[in-house]
């Protein structure tokens, strides 16, 4: 696997992205003899670079062989989000279906599962996940342990609250940080907390 570290100064990516995730990127040289598809899951706080991330990886692993599924996709659908769900630990995450369209498959040549819109509240196309050797599942629980050991690796994305808050300002607005700060931050906690999934990583990055 040839590594685009050499790019790295003409990419839009910092030297910090780099340093974040330098022991993974030499990890997965390591399992990348192994001759077989690789899968890592990125979890994490809210605005704490997931996304980003997943991002650098996939250029540092090669646009080629570049495979993100996204768990913004996997957005509870309203006529399941009842008290009772959202008041477990991970509950709003539509876990059935992902363990169902993807978690079977990430090791397949190719599969693709179907996208919910969080912004329609409806599902909307298919996302086409092609035959890679690097697989990277990004977002908020996708480490919840009713999905198993899936990944080769599993890196939990860590911020300040103090940070976490300003980014969401910066990203979202005054408005979408009060929902932030009363209703996903919350339940993002109390799954890392109820699941110790900090501590349960391979990597804190």
């Amino acid at each position: 696997m040839n590594y685009n570290l050499k790019h790295l100064k003409n990419s839009p990516y910092s030297e910090e992205t780099f340093n974040r995730v330098s022991s993974v990127i030499e990890y997965v040289s390591k399992l990348e003899r192994e001759n077989r598809i690789i899968v890592i899951a990125i979890d994490g706080r809210c605005a704490s670079g997931k996304t980003t991330i997943s991002s650098f990886l996939s250029f540092v692993f090669g646009e080629d062989i570049k495979s993100v599924v996204h768990m913004d996709d996997f957005f509870l659908p309203k006529e399941l989000r009842t008290p009772e769900r959202l008041k477990t630990a991970g509950g709003n995450v539509h876990s059935e279906r992902f363990l169902e369209e993807v978690i079977p498959f990430l090791r397949d040549s190719s599969f693709r599962y179907r996208k919910f819109d969080c912004s329609t509240l409806h599902y909307s196309d298919f996302v086409e996940i092609k035959n890679k050797s690097v697989r990277i599942v990004e977002g908020s629980y996708s480490i919840h342990p009713i999905f198993g050991r899936y990944a080769d690796i599993t890196i939990f994305s860590n911020i300040s609250f103090e940070e976490q808050k300003s980014r969401i300002l910066k990203r979202n607005g005054k408005e979408k940080l009060k929902i932030f700060l009363e209703k996903w931050i919350p339940m993002e906690e109390y799954y890392f907390e109820a699941f110790d999934i900090k501590n349960k990583s391979d990597f804190v990055v």
